[in-house]
Formats: structure tokens, C-alpha cells, sequence
């Protein structure tokens, strides 16, 4: 994803049943105050999850984001932001993905939870 590469997301596992990756933090992602911007933790929290919808769609198949949800636990003013991507649900119409985003001492920082239409491929 060229926004992905653009934006500094790296992808260090990428499997069906798990996707990790991570975001450093870094001043031009931030807010007043050297916060990492809410759109900053987006961004790691729909890439990630992208992957993993992506991961899970049947043959021939693509995918479109429909519905993103994200709630905010705490601000990252170092280090680097952490994103672990589980499927929740793999459909035939819908892949609905939850994203775990913690700070570098393990502490939360947010949960995304995204929903996904399955659009052509093979729907057995």
C-alpha cells in the first residue's frame, strides 16, 4: 500500500488468523503537545486490518472497508504504536476485523473494530 509505505506503517506478520504491524512515532504525525494524531492511529489500526480482511477473502475475491470504529485509551508521545489485526468474522458477504493498538510498554492505546465487504471471487 503506497499510503501505508508513505506514512511510515511497517508489517512485521502476516498470516490469515494474524496480522502485526506497527507505526513509530514520529513529529509529523503528531497533534499539539507531540501526541501521535487520532488519524496517525487510524491509519496503523485500517492498514493492518486491511491485511488481515485481505488475508481471508475467498479466491478471485476483493475487499472494500464499510464500517470503522475506533475508540482512543491513551495519547503515544514516543516509541512506537503497536497493531495486532484478528478476524472476527469471515463471511461470504463480510470479514469483520478487530485491531488491538498498544504502546511500547504492552499498555492500550485503542481498539478498532472494522467491517468489510467481500466484493466478487468465489463465494462457496
Amino acid at each position: 500500500m503506497p499510503y501505508a509505505r508513505t506514512t511510515g506503517v511497517r508489517l512485521e506478520e502476516a498470516k490469515a488468523s494474524l496480522v502485526r504491524g506497527s507505526l513509530p512515532w514520529a513529529p509529523g504525525l503528531c497533534t499539539a503537545m507531540g501526541v501521535l494524531h487520532g488519524g496517525a492511529v487510524m491509519t496503523l489500526a485500517d492498514c493492518v486490518g486491511a491485511v488481515c480482511a485481505y488475508l481471508n477473502l475467498p479466491a478471485g475475491a476483493t475487499t472494500s472497508t464499510v464500517e470503522s470504529k475506533t475508540n482512543f485509551f491513551r495519547g503515544v508521545r514516543s516509541g512506537t504504536l503497536n497493531a495486532v489485526a484478528r478476524p472476527l468474522h469471515t463471511g461470504a458477504s463480510f470479514i469483520v476485523v478487530q485491531t488491538d493498538l498498544t504502546d511500547d510498554t504492552g499498555r492500550p492505546v485503542g481498539l478498532t473494530i472494522q467491517s468489510q465487504a467481500v466484493r466478487g471471487g468465489d463465494r462457496a
